[in-house]
């Protein structure tokens, strides 16, 4: 974090606030069309933008033709150039604005990178579209063309001119960026990739992309899918309502992407000037390409190491001292899709991959029964479903899942029930077992004070719980013949919340150790909404979804429901779990995941979560993240990876020492305001 910048700013946590215009075009005149650029200018300065695109050809208009070749309409432009650097100078924002440019004896269609009156670099077209109802190479000449590294235009002397051209910013605020035109886009391999192996994070397209039926749907999964593969930022300016309609109309479609995720986009055949803004996680970026160690192998494979011009220059921002709050809001639910058409999507998906992976396992095994343990809270109900299903689909009977409720000293009458329904409408062998003389036993054993009727519940008697019940289900499966179903989810794995060895850490194979309690919750209520289950069983499943989340291992006074509250403990799971996402996925620094907590959670009308709320329990996360629960997590049972916010298998996605240290995490929390 920057300490010249506000915590409250998004510049401080690695965002750049980015700017699309599409203007209303005033064909073949400068004049007008540069008044119109810079009231785009000023509006995205205004909103704290520092970088703002425009279409193709935006200071004349694309479909001038062949007035292109009109020396009036070229000094007309340039003309039009020099006023907007005149009246922009002060404005601490990079403008890409496109124009026709002779350079000799040739014309090229370029875009023109400004910034508070200086022209940093010219970057020419290179492929012409000459097909259909394009006829660019009849006025222009590709950048493949020129020879010329620089070009000479009146005040500014002497610019740098090429499509090898990165442009880096640093200051206030530091990233990269380049710039391709149009039809660059549309080619096998666009400049554009080119510009990102060379270090461009933010990628951006000045286009006159005439509207065609279905025309616009390809558009924006291009425009998307270059933003993914190039793991980059990607700006798109349309050129719209003006142009010429002799034989086309123009939809003005504006995109801003970041790494396959579409942040903003233009309505489309607007007849007013349209203005997309759209915050980048720059940060995101960087380290996405640091983990994709093929990123940095595809750039020596295409040698582009050597063979490019990097244009610096310093970017101070005006209002550093203010605070400037995201506009797209990261979702507070990262596992969990907002969309609810998408949602029940990703359910069926992660169903489907928790059923293959278990099934694949129980058929490896050379066994054909699953042994489980159902407490009637989330996590085994999950577990209960995912056996069901992966038992139909290998076409075994019901009674092949046997199950077992293991009441203890605080198993709440709720509970209890919960889980007997469960199993009794799902068609499943059911049993109980009171685990209780079995922990007396062990207590009596090991001298523990509650043996002498005393009510001292330590972590050993909640620990004591825990191992018998995990000890039952191992031996209850060699007794059958069955294979132990471990029901633990990703966020109890983050956080080390469960037994180690002999407890819930272990089982013959986890179902649940990739997803995360939030998603569990959405899991069982897709599942209750699926109309797959007879109405005794979803009628459980609804019991269980408005159950007070508890490892009901201390006994209490509620008679109603369990007695001890998980989150009253450790702090809410959907904070836990925003937290992992980031964490996990980005490599948030403790600061940056509170800053984007609070944007989330504590902001407006609908806040939920204090800055105080937040950052303390960021601090339990990041203690028994880091200083607690790698040990546990070092030697997890196998279970398959369900999603890209990624698992803590030590085979897989996190590969971490059992024995580090938590203190710089906990330092840098330190610097979160409360």
């Amino acid at each position: 974090m920057s300490h010249a910048l506000s915590f409250q700013n998004l510049y401080a946590h690695g965002f750049i606030r980015t700017a699309v215009a599409v203007p209303r075009m005033s064909l073949a005149n400068p004049s007008e069309n540069g008044t119109e650029t810079v009231k785009g200018v000023k509006q995205a300065a205004e909103q704290g933008a520092c970088m703002i695109a425009f279409p193709e050809l935006g200071l004349t208009g694309y479909s001038c033709e062949d007035l292109f070749h009109q020396e009036a309409l070229l000094h007309a432009a340039l003309d039009a150039l020099r006023d907007l650097a005149h009246k922009t100078s002060t404005d601490a924002i990079v403008i890409v604005v496109g124009m026709p440019l002779r350079c000799g004896d040739h014309l090229f269609n370029v875009g023109v990178v400004l910034f508070q009156g200086q022209v940093l670099g010219i970057v020419p077209k290179t492929y012409l579209p000459n097909y259909r109802e394009f006829y660019e190479a009849r006025q222009f000449t590709s950048a493949a063309s020129s020879i010329a590294q620089e070009v000479h235009i009146a005040p500014w002397g002497k610019i740098p001119f090429g499509t090898d051209l990165v442009f880096e910013l640093n200051g206030d605020v530091n990233f990269t960026f380049a710039v391709e035109i149009c039809e660059d886009l549309w080619v096998p391999v666009p400049p554009s990739s080119l510009a990102a192996l060379r270090g461009a994070q933010v990628l951006i397209n000045l286009s006159a992309s005439p509207a065609s039926v279905g025309k616009a749907e390809y558009r924006r999964d291009l425009v998307n899918q270059q933003s993914a593969r190039c793991v980059a930022a990607y700006l798109f300016s349309g050129a719209g309502f003006g142009e010429s309609t002799t034989d086309l109309a123009w939809d003005g479609h504006g995109l801003i992407c970041e790494n396959g995720q579409i942040l903003s986009e233009s309505e489309r055949f607007q007849t007013v000037s349209q203005l997309l803004i759209a915050d980048v996680d720059i940060q995101r970026l960087s380290q996405e390409r640091m983990r994709l160690n093929t990123f940095a192998s595809n750039a020596a494979v295409m040698s582009v190491n050597n063979n490019g011009r990097v244009i610096r220059h310093t970017l101070r921002l005006s209002r550093q001292s203010e605070a400037l709050p995201l506009i797209n809001v990261r979702p507070r639910f990262p596992y969990v899709p907002s969309q609810s058409s998408e949602r029940d999507a990703r359910c069926q998906e992660v169903i489907h991959i928790q059923v293959q992976g278990l099934a694949k396992r129980l058929s490896s095994s050379g066994l054909n029964k699953l042994v489980i343990g159902v407490s009637g809270g989330l996590d085994s109900t999950l577990g209960l479903i995912v056996a069901a299903h992966a038992l139909d689909l290998l076409k075994l009977p019901r009674t092949h899942l046997l199950a077992w409720t293991l009441p203890g000293f605080a198993t709440s009458a709720r509970t209890k029930d919960q889980a007997m329904r469960l199993m009794q409408a799902l068609g499943c062998q059911s049993a109980q077992i009171d685990i209780r003389p079995g922990c007396m036993q062990v207590f009596k054993d090991i001298g523990h004070p509650y043996a002498e009727g005393k009510e001292h519940y330590d972590i050993t008697f909640e620990n004591v719980q825990a191992g018998e019940r995990t000890s039952l289900l191992f031996r209850l499966a060699n007794q059958h013949g069955g294979l132990v179903v471990g029901t633990s989810d990703l966020s109890e794995v983050a956080l080390g919340w469960s037994t180690y060895g002999v407890g819930d850490h272990m089982a013959h194979y986890h179902v649940n150790a990739s997803v995360p309690k939030t998603l569990v919750q959405h899991l069982i209520r897709w599942s209750a909404e699926s109309g797959r289950w007879n109405a005794e069983f979803t009628q459980a499943l609804e019991d269980v979804l408005n159950t007070e989340i508890s490892p009901e291992l201390v006994p209490g006074n509620n008679a109603d429901g369990p007695s001890q509250s998980t989150e009253s403990t450790i702090g809410p799971y959907a904070l836990h779990d925003f937290f992992l996402y980031g964490l996990l996925r980005f490599g948030y620094t403790p600061t940056k995941l509170a800053w984007l907590a609070q944007q989330s959670w504590s902001l407006g009308t609908e806040a939920v979560y204090t800055p105080k709320e937040i950052k303390t329990t960021l601090h339990t996360f990041l203690k028994r993240f880091f200083a607690g629960s790698q040990f546990k997590r070092s030697c997890i049972a196998n279970a398959p990876k369900v999603g890209s916010g990624g698992s803590l298998s030590p085979r897989g996605d996190w590969r971490a020492p059992s024995d580090s240290d938590a203190k710089v995490w906990l330092d840098d929390w330190a610097n979160i305001p409360e």
